[in-house]
C-alpha cells in the first residue's frame, strides 16, 4: 500500500513549480516571494463528500472545483491567485481516484496560474481543504464594507444553473438532456471571474462571490456596509436552460435567488462609475447585468416586474440547516 509520502510524490509534487516559489512541496513549509507593492490575500474552503459535491461527481470534477471555489473568493477581492496548499483526507489510497483528482486539480492550476506548494494527507471520510494565497496591489482590494445608498447592484454571468444541475442529479427535477448537461457542467466546473474582479479595482465599492445564493451573499454586503437593497426579479440574468425549466413549471425563482454554487460575482458600483461596466464586460467577455440598487433602509426587498414586493421563503444555503438543500 502506498504511503502518505508516496502519494504526495506521485500525484502532487508536479504541481508545485511556478513564479514566486523559492521552496515548494517537500520541506516543512514553503518559501514564497511576494510581488513588490502587493498585499497578501488568503482564503480557505473545505469540500465534504455528500455535502459540497454529490456522489455522482467525478474525481476530476472534484479536483477542479476544489480550487475554483477558492479562486472565486480571490476574484471577489480583485486579486490574482498565486499559491495553494491542499489538505486531503481519504478513506483509503485509490490510485485511479487520485490520478483523476490530481488531473482535475492540475488543469485548474495550469489554467489559472496557481502553484501547489504544500499540504497534508490523512485517512478518514473524503474531505478536501484548499488554502489559496493571492496578491492585490496595496490598498486596491475590493471589500464588502465600502458600498453606499444609491449604488447599483450587478452580477456576472447567469444565476441558478448550478442549483438546477444539482436538482437534476438528485432526481428532484426533470429537464431536457441538453439543459441537464449544461447545468451539471455549471455545477461541477464553475468559472471564477478573475478578470472581472481585477477590472473592478477602483470601480466597485463592494463585492462578493455568490456561493451560498444571491440573497444570502448580498446579505453579507448589506451587513458589512449597513445598508438595504432592492432586487428586481425581471432583471435577474437566466440561462436559456433555466428559463425553459421555469416556463415549463419545473423550477422557480428560488433557484437564481437562493440555490448557490454559482460562483458569479455580485458587486456595487456608484452612479459616477456605471459607464465603465459595459467596457469591462466587453474586455473580459463576461456578461454583466444590473439587478437592482442599494438603499439606506435595512433589509432586502425583491420586486416583481410590476414593482410589487415578491415574498421569498429562502435566502440561501446554510451548512447547519439541512432543509436548505
Amino acid at each position: 500500500m502506498a504511503s502518505e509520502f508516496d502519494l504526495i510524490e506521485r500525484f502532487f509534487r508536479p504541481l508545485g513549480e511556478g513564479p514566486g516559489v523559492t521552496l515548494g512541496i517537500g520541506d516543512d513549509t514553503a518559501i514564497l516571494d511576494m510581488s513588490p507593492g502587493c498585499q497578501l490575500l488568503a482564503t480557505v474552503d473545505t469540500l465534504v463528500a455528500g455535502v459540497h459535491f454529490p456522489d455522482t461527481a467525478t474525481p476530476a470534477d472534484i479536483g477542479y472545483k476544489s480550487l475554483v471555489v477558492n479562486l472565486s473568493d480571490i476574484a471577489a477581492m480583485g486579486g490574482t491567485p498565486r499559491w495553494a496548499t491542499l489538505a486531503l483526507t481519504l478513506p483509503a489510497p485509490d490510485d485511479a481516484w487520485l490520478s483523476a483528482f490530481a488531473e482535475g486539480l492540475a488543469g485548474a492550476c495550469r489554467r489559472f496560474g496557481v502553484s501547489l506548494v504544500g499540504g497534508d494527507t490523512t485517512r478518514g471520510p473524503l474531505t478536501i481543504t484548499i488554502q489559496l494565497l493571492g496578491e492585490v496591489s496595496r490598498g486596491m482590494a475590493v471589500r464588502r464594507d465600502g458600498a453606499h445608498p444609491g449604488d447599483a447592484l450587478y452580477v456576472t454571468g447567469t444565476l441558478g444553473d448550478a442549483g438546477l444541475g444539482l436538482a437534476c442529479e438528485q432526481g428532484r427535477l426533470q429537464v431536457s438532456e441538453a439543459a441537464s448537461d449544461f447545468c451539471r457542467e455549471r455545477l461541477h466546473r464553475p468559472q471564477p471571474r478573475l478578470a472581472v474582479g481585477q477590472a473592478l479595482q477602483g470601480v466597485a465599492t463592494a463585492a462578493i462571490d455568490i456561493s451560498d445564493g444571491l440573497l444570502a451573499d448580498l446579505g453579507h454586503i448589506l451587513e458589512k456596509s449597513g445598508l438595504g437593497a432592492e432586487v428586481r426579479l425581471d432583471a435577474l440574468p437566466l440561462s436559456a436552460s433555466l428559463s425553459d425549466a421555469m416556463a415549463a413549471g419545473c423550477a422557480d425563482w428560488h433557484l437564481p435567488l437562493a440555490a448557490g454554487d454559482d460562483y458569479e460575482l455580485l458587486f456595487a458600483v456608484p452612479p459616477g462609475r456605471e459607464a465603465g461596466i459595459a467596457r469591462i464586460a466587453d474586455e473580459t467577455g463576461c456578461a454583466i447585468t444590473r439587478i437592482g440598487h442599494l438603499t439606506g433602509e435595512a433589509g432586502t426587498r425583491v420586486l416583481d416586474a410590476a414593482g410589487r414586493p415578491w415574498a421569498y421563503t429562502r435566502n440561501g444555503y446554510d451548512h447547519f440547516r439541512s432543509e436548505d438543500r
